[in-house]
C-alpha cells in the first residue's frame, strides 16, 4: 500500500485531545510534519513533547479571522499539504428545548469551523503537488439520532460540503473525504455518559449499554481505528478515493 509522500506538512484542528489527538500522532509516525491547531496551549505544547506533532496553533476554528491567522503562520514556516477538519463538539437536547442558540453552536463549530479550516488552508494547498482534506464527521453526519437534532444538522453539512468541494477540486491533486466515527472512545463520549447517567439514573454499564447498542460489534470504536481510516486517505494509494464519507463504525451504517 502507498504510504505518505515525503514529509507531508499536515494541520490537524482539535488536535489538543481525542480523535484528533490520535491522527496526530498517527501521521507523525508515518512521517508527516504535523501542526497540531486547538484551543488549548498547554495541550498542545505536552503534544509536540510527546513527539506527536512539531508545530502547534492555537486557535479557535469558530473565529474565521483567527483560523486564518494560524494557518497563515504555519504555511510561511512549510507549505500546507494536507487538511484535517477535525474539531468539533456535541450537545443533546430535545428538538422542542432546541432552542437557535444551540443550533448556531453546533454549526458554528461542527461546519463553519470545517469551512473556516479548509478555506484558510486551500491557498498554500493549491501551489503543492499532493493535497489531501479529510473531514472527521460522524455516523451522525450518515443517518438520525434522537436528541441530537442540531449536531446531527451541523454533520449533515459537513458531509454535503464534502461531496460538493471533492466535485470541485476533482481536477486538481487534492482530494476531500471525510471519515464518520461511530461512538468512539473518547472524552466526548464519557461525557455522553454522564449525561445518561445524570438523566435517566442509569449506572455506568447500563449508560454504555446504550451507546454500544448502536454498534453491532458492540463497542467503542477506538481513536486509533479512526486515524488508521485517515492515515490510508492521505496516502498516495487513495489518490483516486474523494467524495467519500467512510463509516468507521462496526457496521453501524
Amino acid at each position: 500500500m502507498a504510504g505518505l509522500p515525503h514529509s507531508p506538512h499536515a494541520v490537524v484542528t482539535g488536535a489538543a485531545r481525542g480523535i484528533g489527538r490520535e491522527i496526530a500522532a498517527t501521521l507523525t509516525r508515518a512521517g508527516a510534519v504535523v501542526t497540531a491547531l486547538g484551543r488549548q496551549n498547554a495541550a498542545l505544547e505536552e503534544l509536540i513533547a510527546r513527539g506527536d506533532a512539531r508545530f502547534s496553533a492555537v486557535a479557535d476554528v469558530t473565529d474565521q479571522a483567527a483560523v486564518v491567522a494560524a494557518l497563515k503562520e504555519a504555511a510561511a514556516r512549510r507549505p500546507i499539504d494536507i487538511m484535517i477538519a477535525n474539531a468539533g463538539a456535541a450537545e443533546s437536547a430535545p428538538f422542542a428545548k432546541s432552542d437557535a442558540a444551540l443550533f448556531k453552536r453546533m454549526l458554528d463549530v461542527n461546519f463553519m469551523g470545517v469551512v473556516n479550516s479548509i478555506q484558510a488552508a486551500l491557498p498554500s494547498m493549491r501551489k503543492q503537488p499532493f493535497g489531501r482534506i479529510v473531514v472527521i464527521a460522524s455516523t451522525a453526519g450518515l443517518k438520525g439520532y434522537p436528541y441530537v437534532s442540531a449536531y446531527a444538522a451541523a454533520k449533515h453539512a459537513a458531509i454535503g460540503l464534502v461531496r460538493s468541494l471533492a466535485l470541485e477540486l476533482a481536477s486538481t491533486r487534492i482530494t476531500v473525504n471525510a471519515v464518520c466515527p461511530g461512538f468512539t472512545d473518547t472524552d466526548l463520549v464519557a461525557g455522553s455518559i454522564d449525561t445518561i447517567k445524570k438523566r435517566t439514573g442509569r449506572d455506568h454499564a447500563e449508560a454504555m449499554a446504550e451507546l454500544t447498542r448502536h454498534n453491532p460489534q458492540g463497542r467503542l470504536v477506538s481513536p486509533q481505528e479512526v486515524s488508521d481510516a485517515v492515515l490510508w486517505l492521505c496516502g498516495e494509494g487513495a489518490s483516486a478515493v474523494t467524495g467519500q464519507a467512510i463509516a468507521v463504525a462496526g457496521g453501524e451504517i
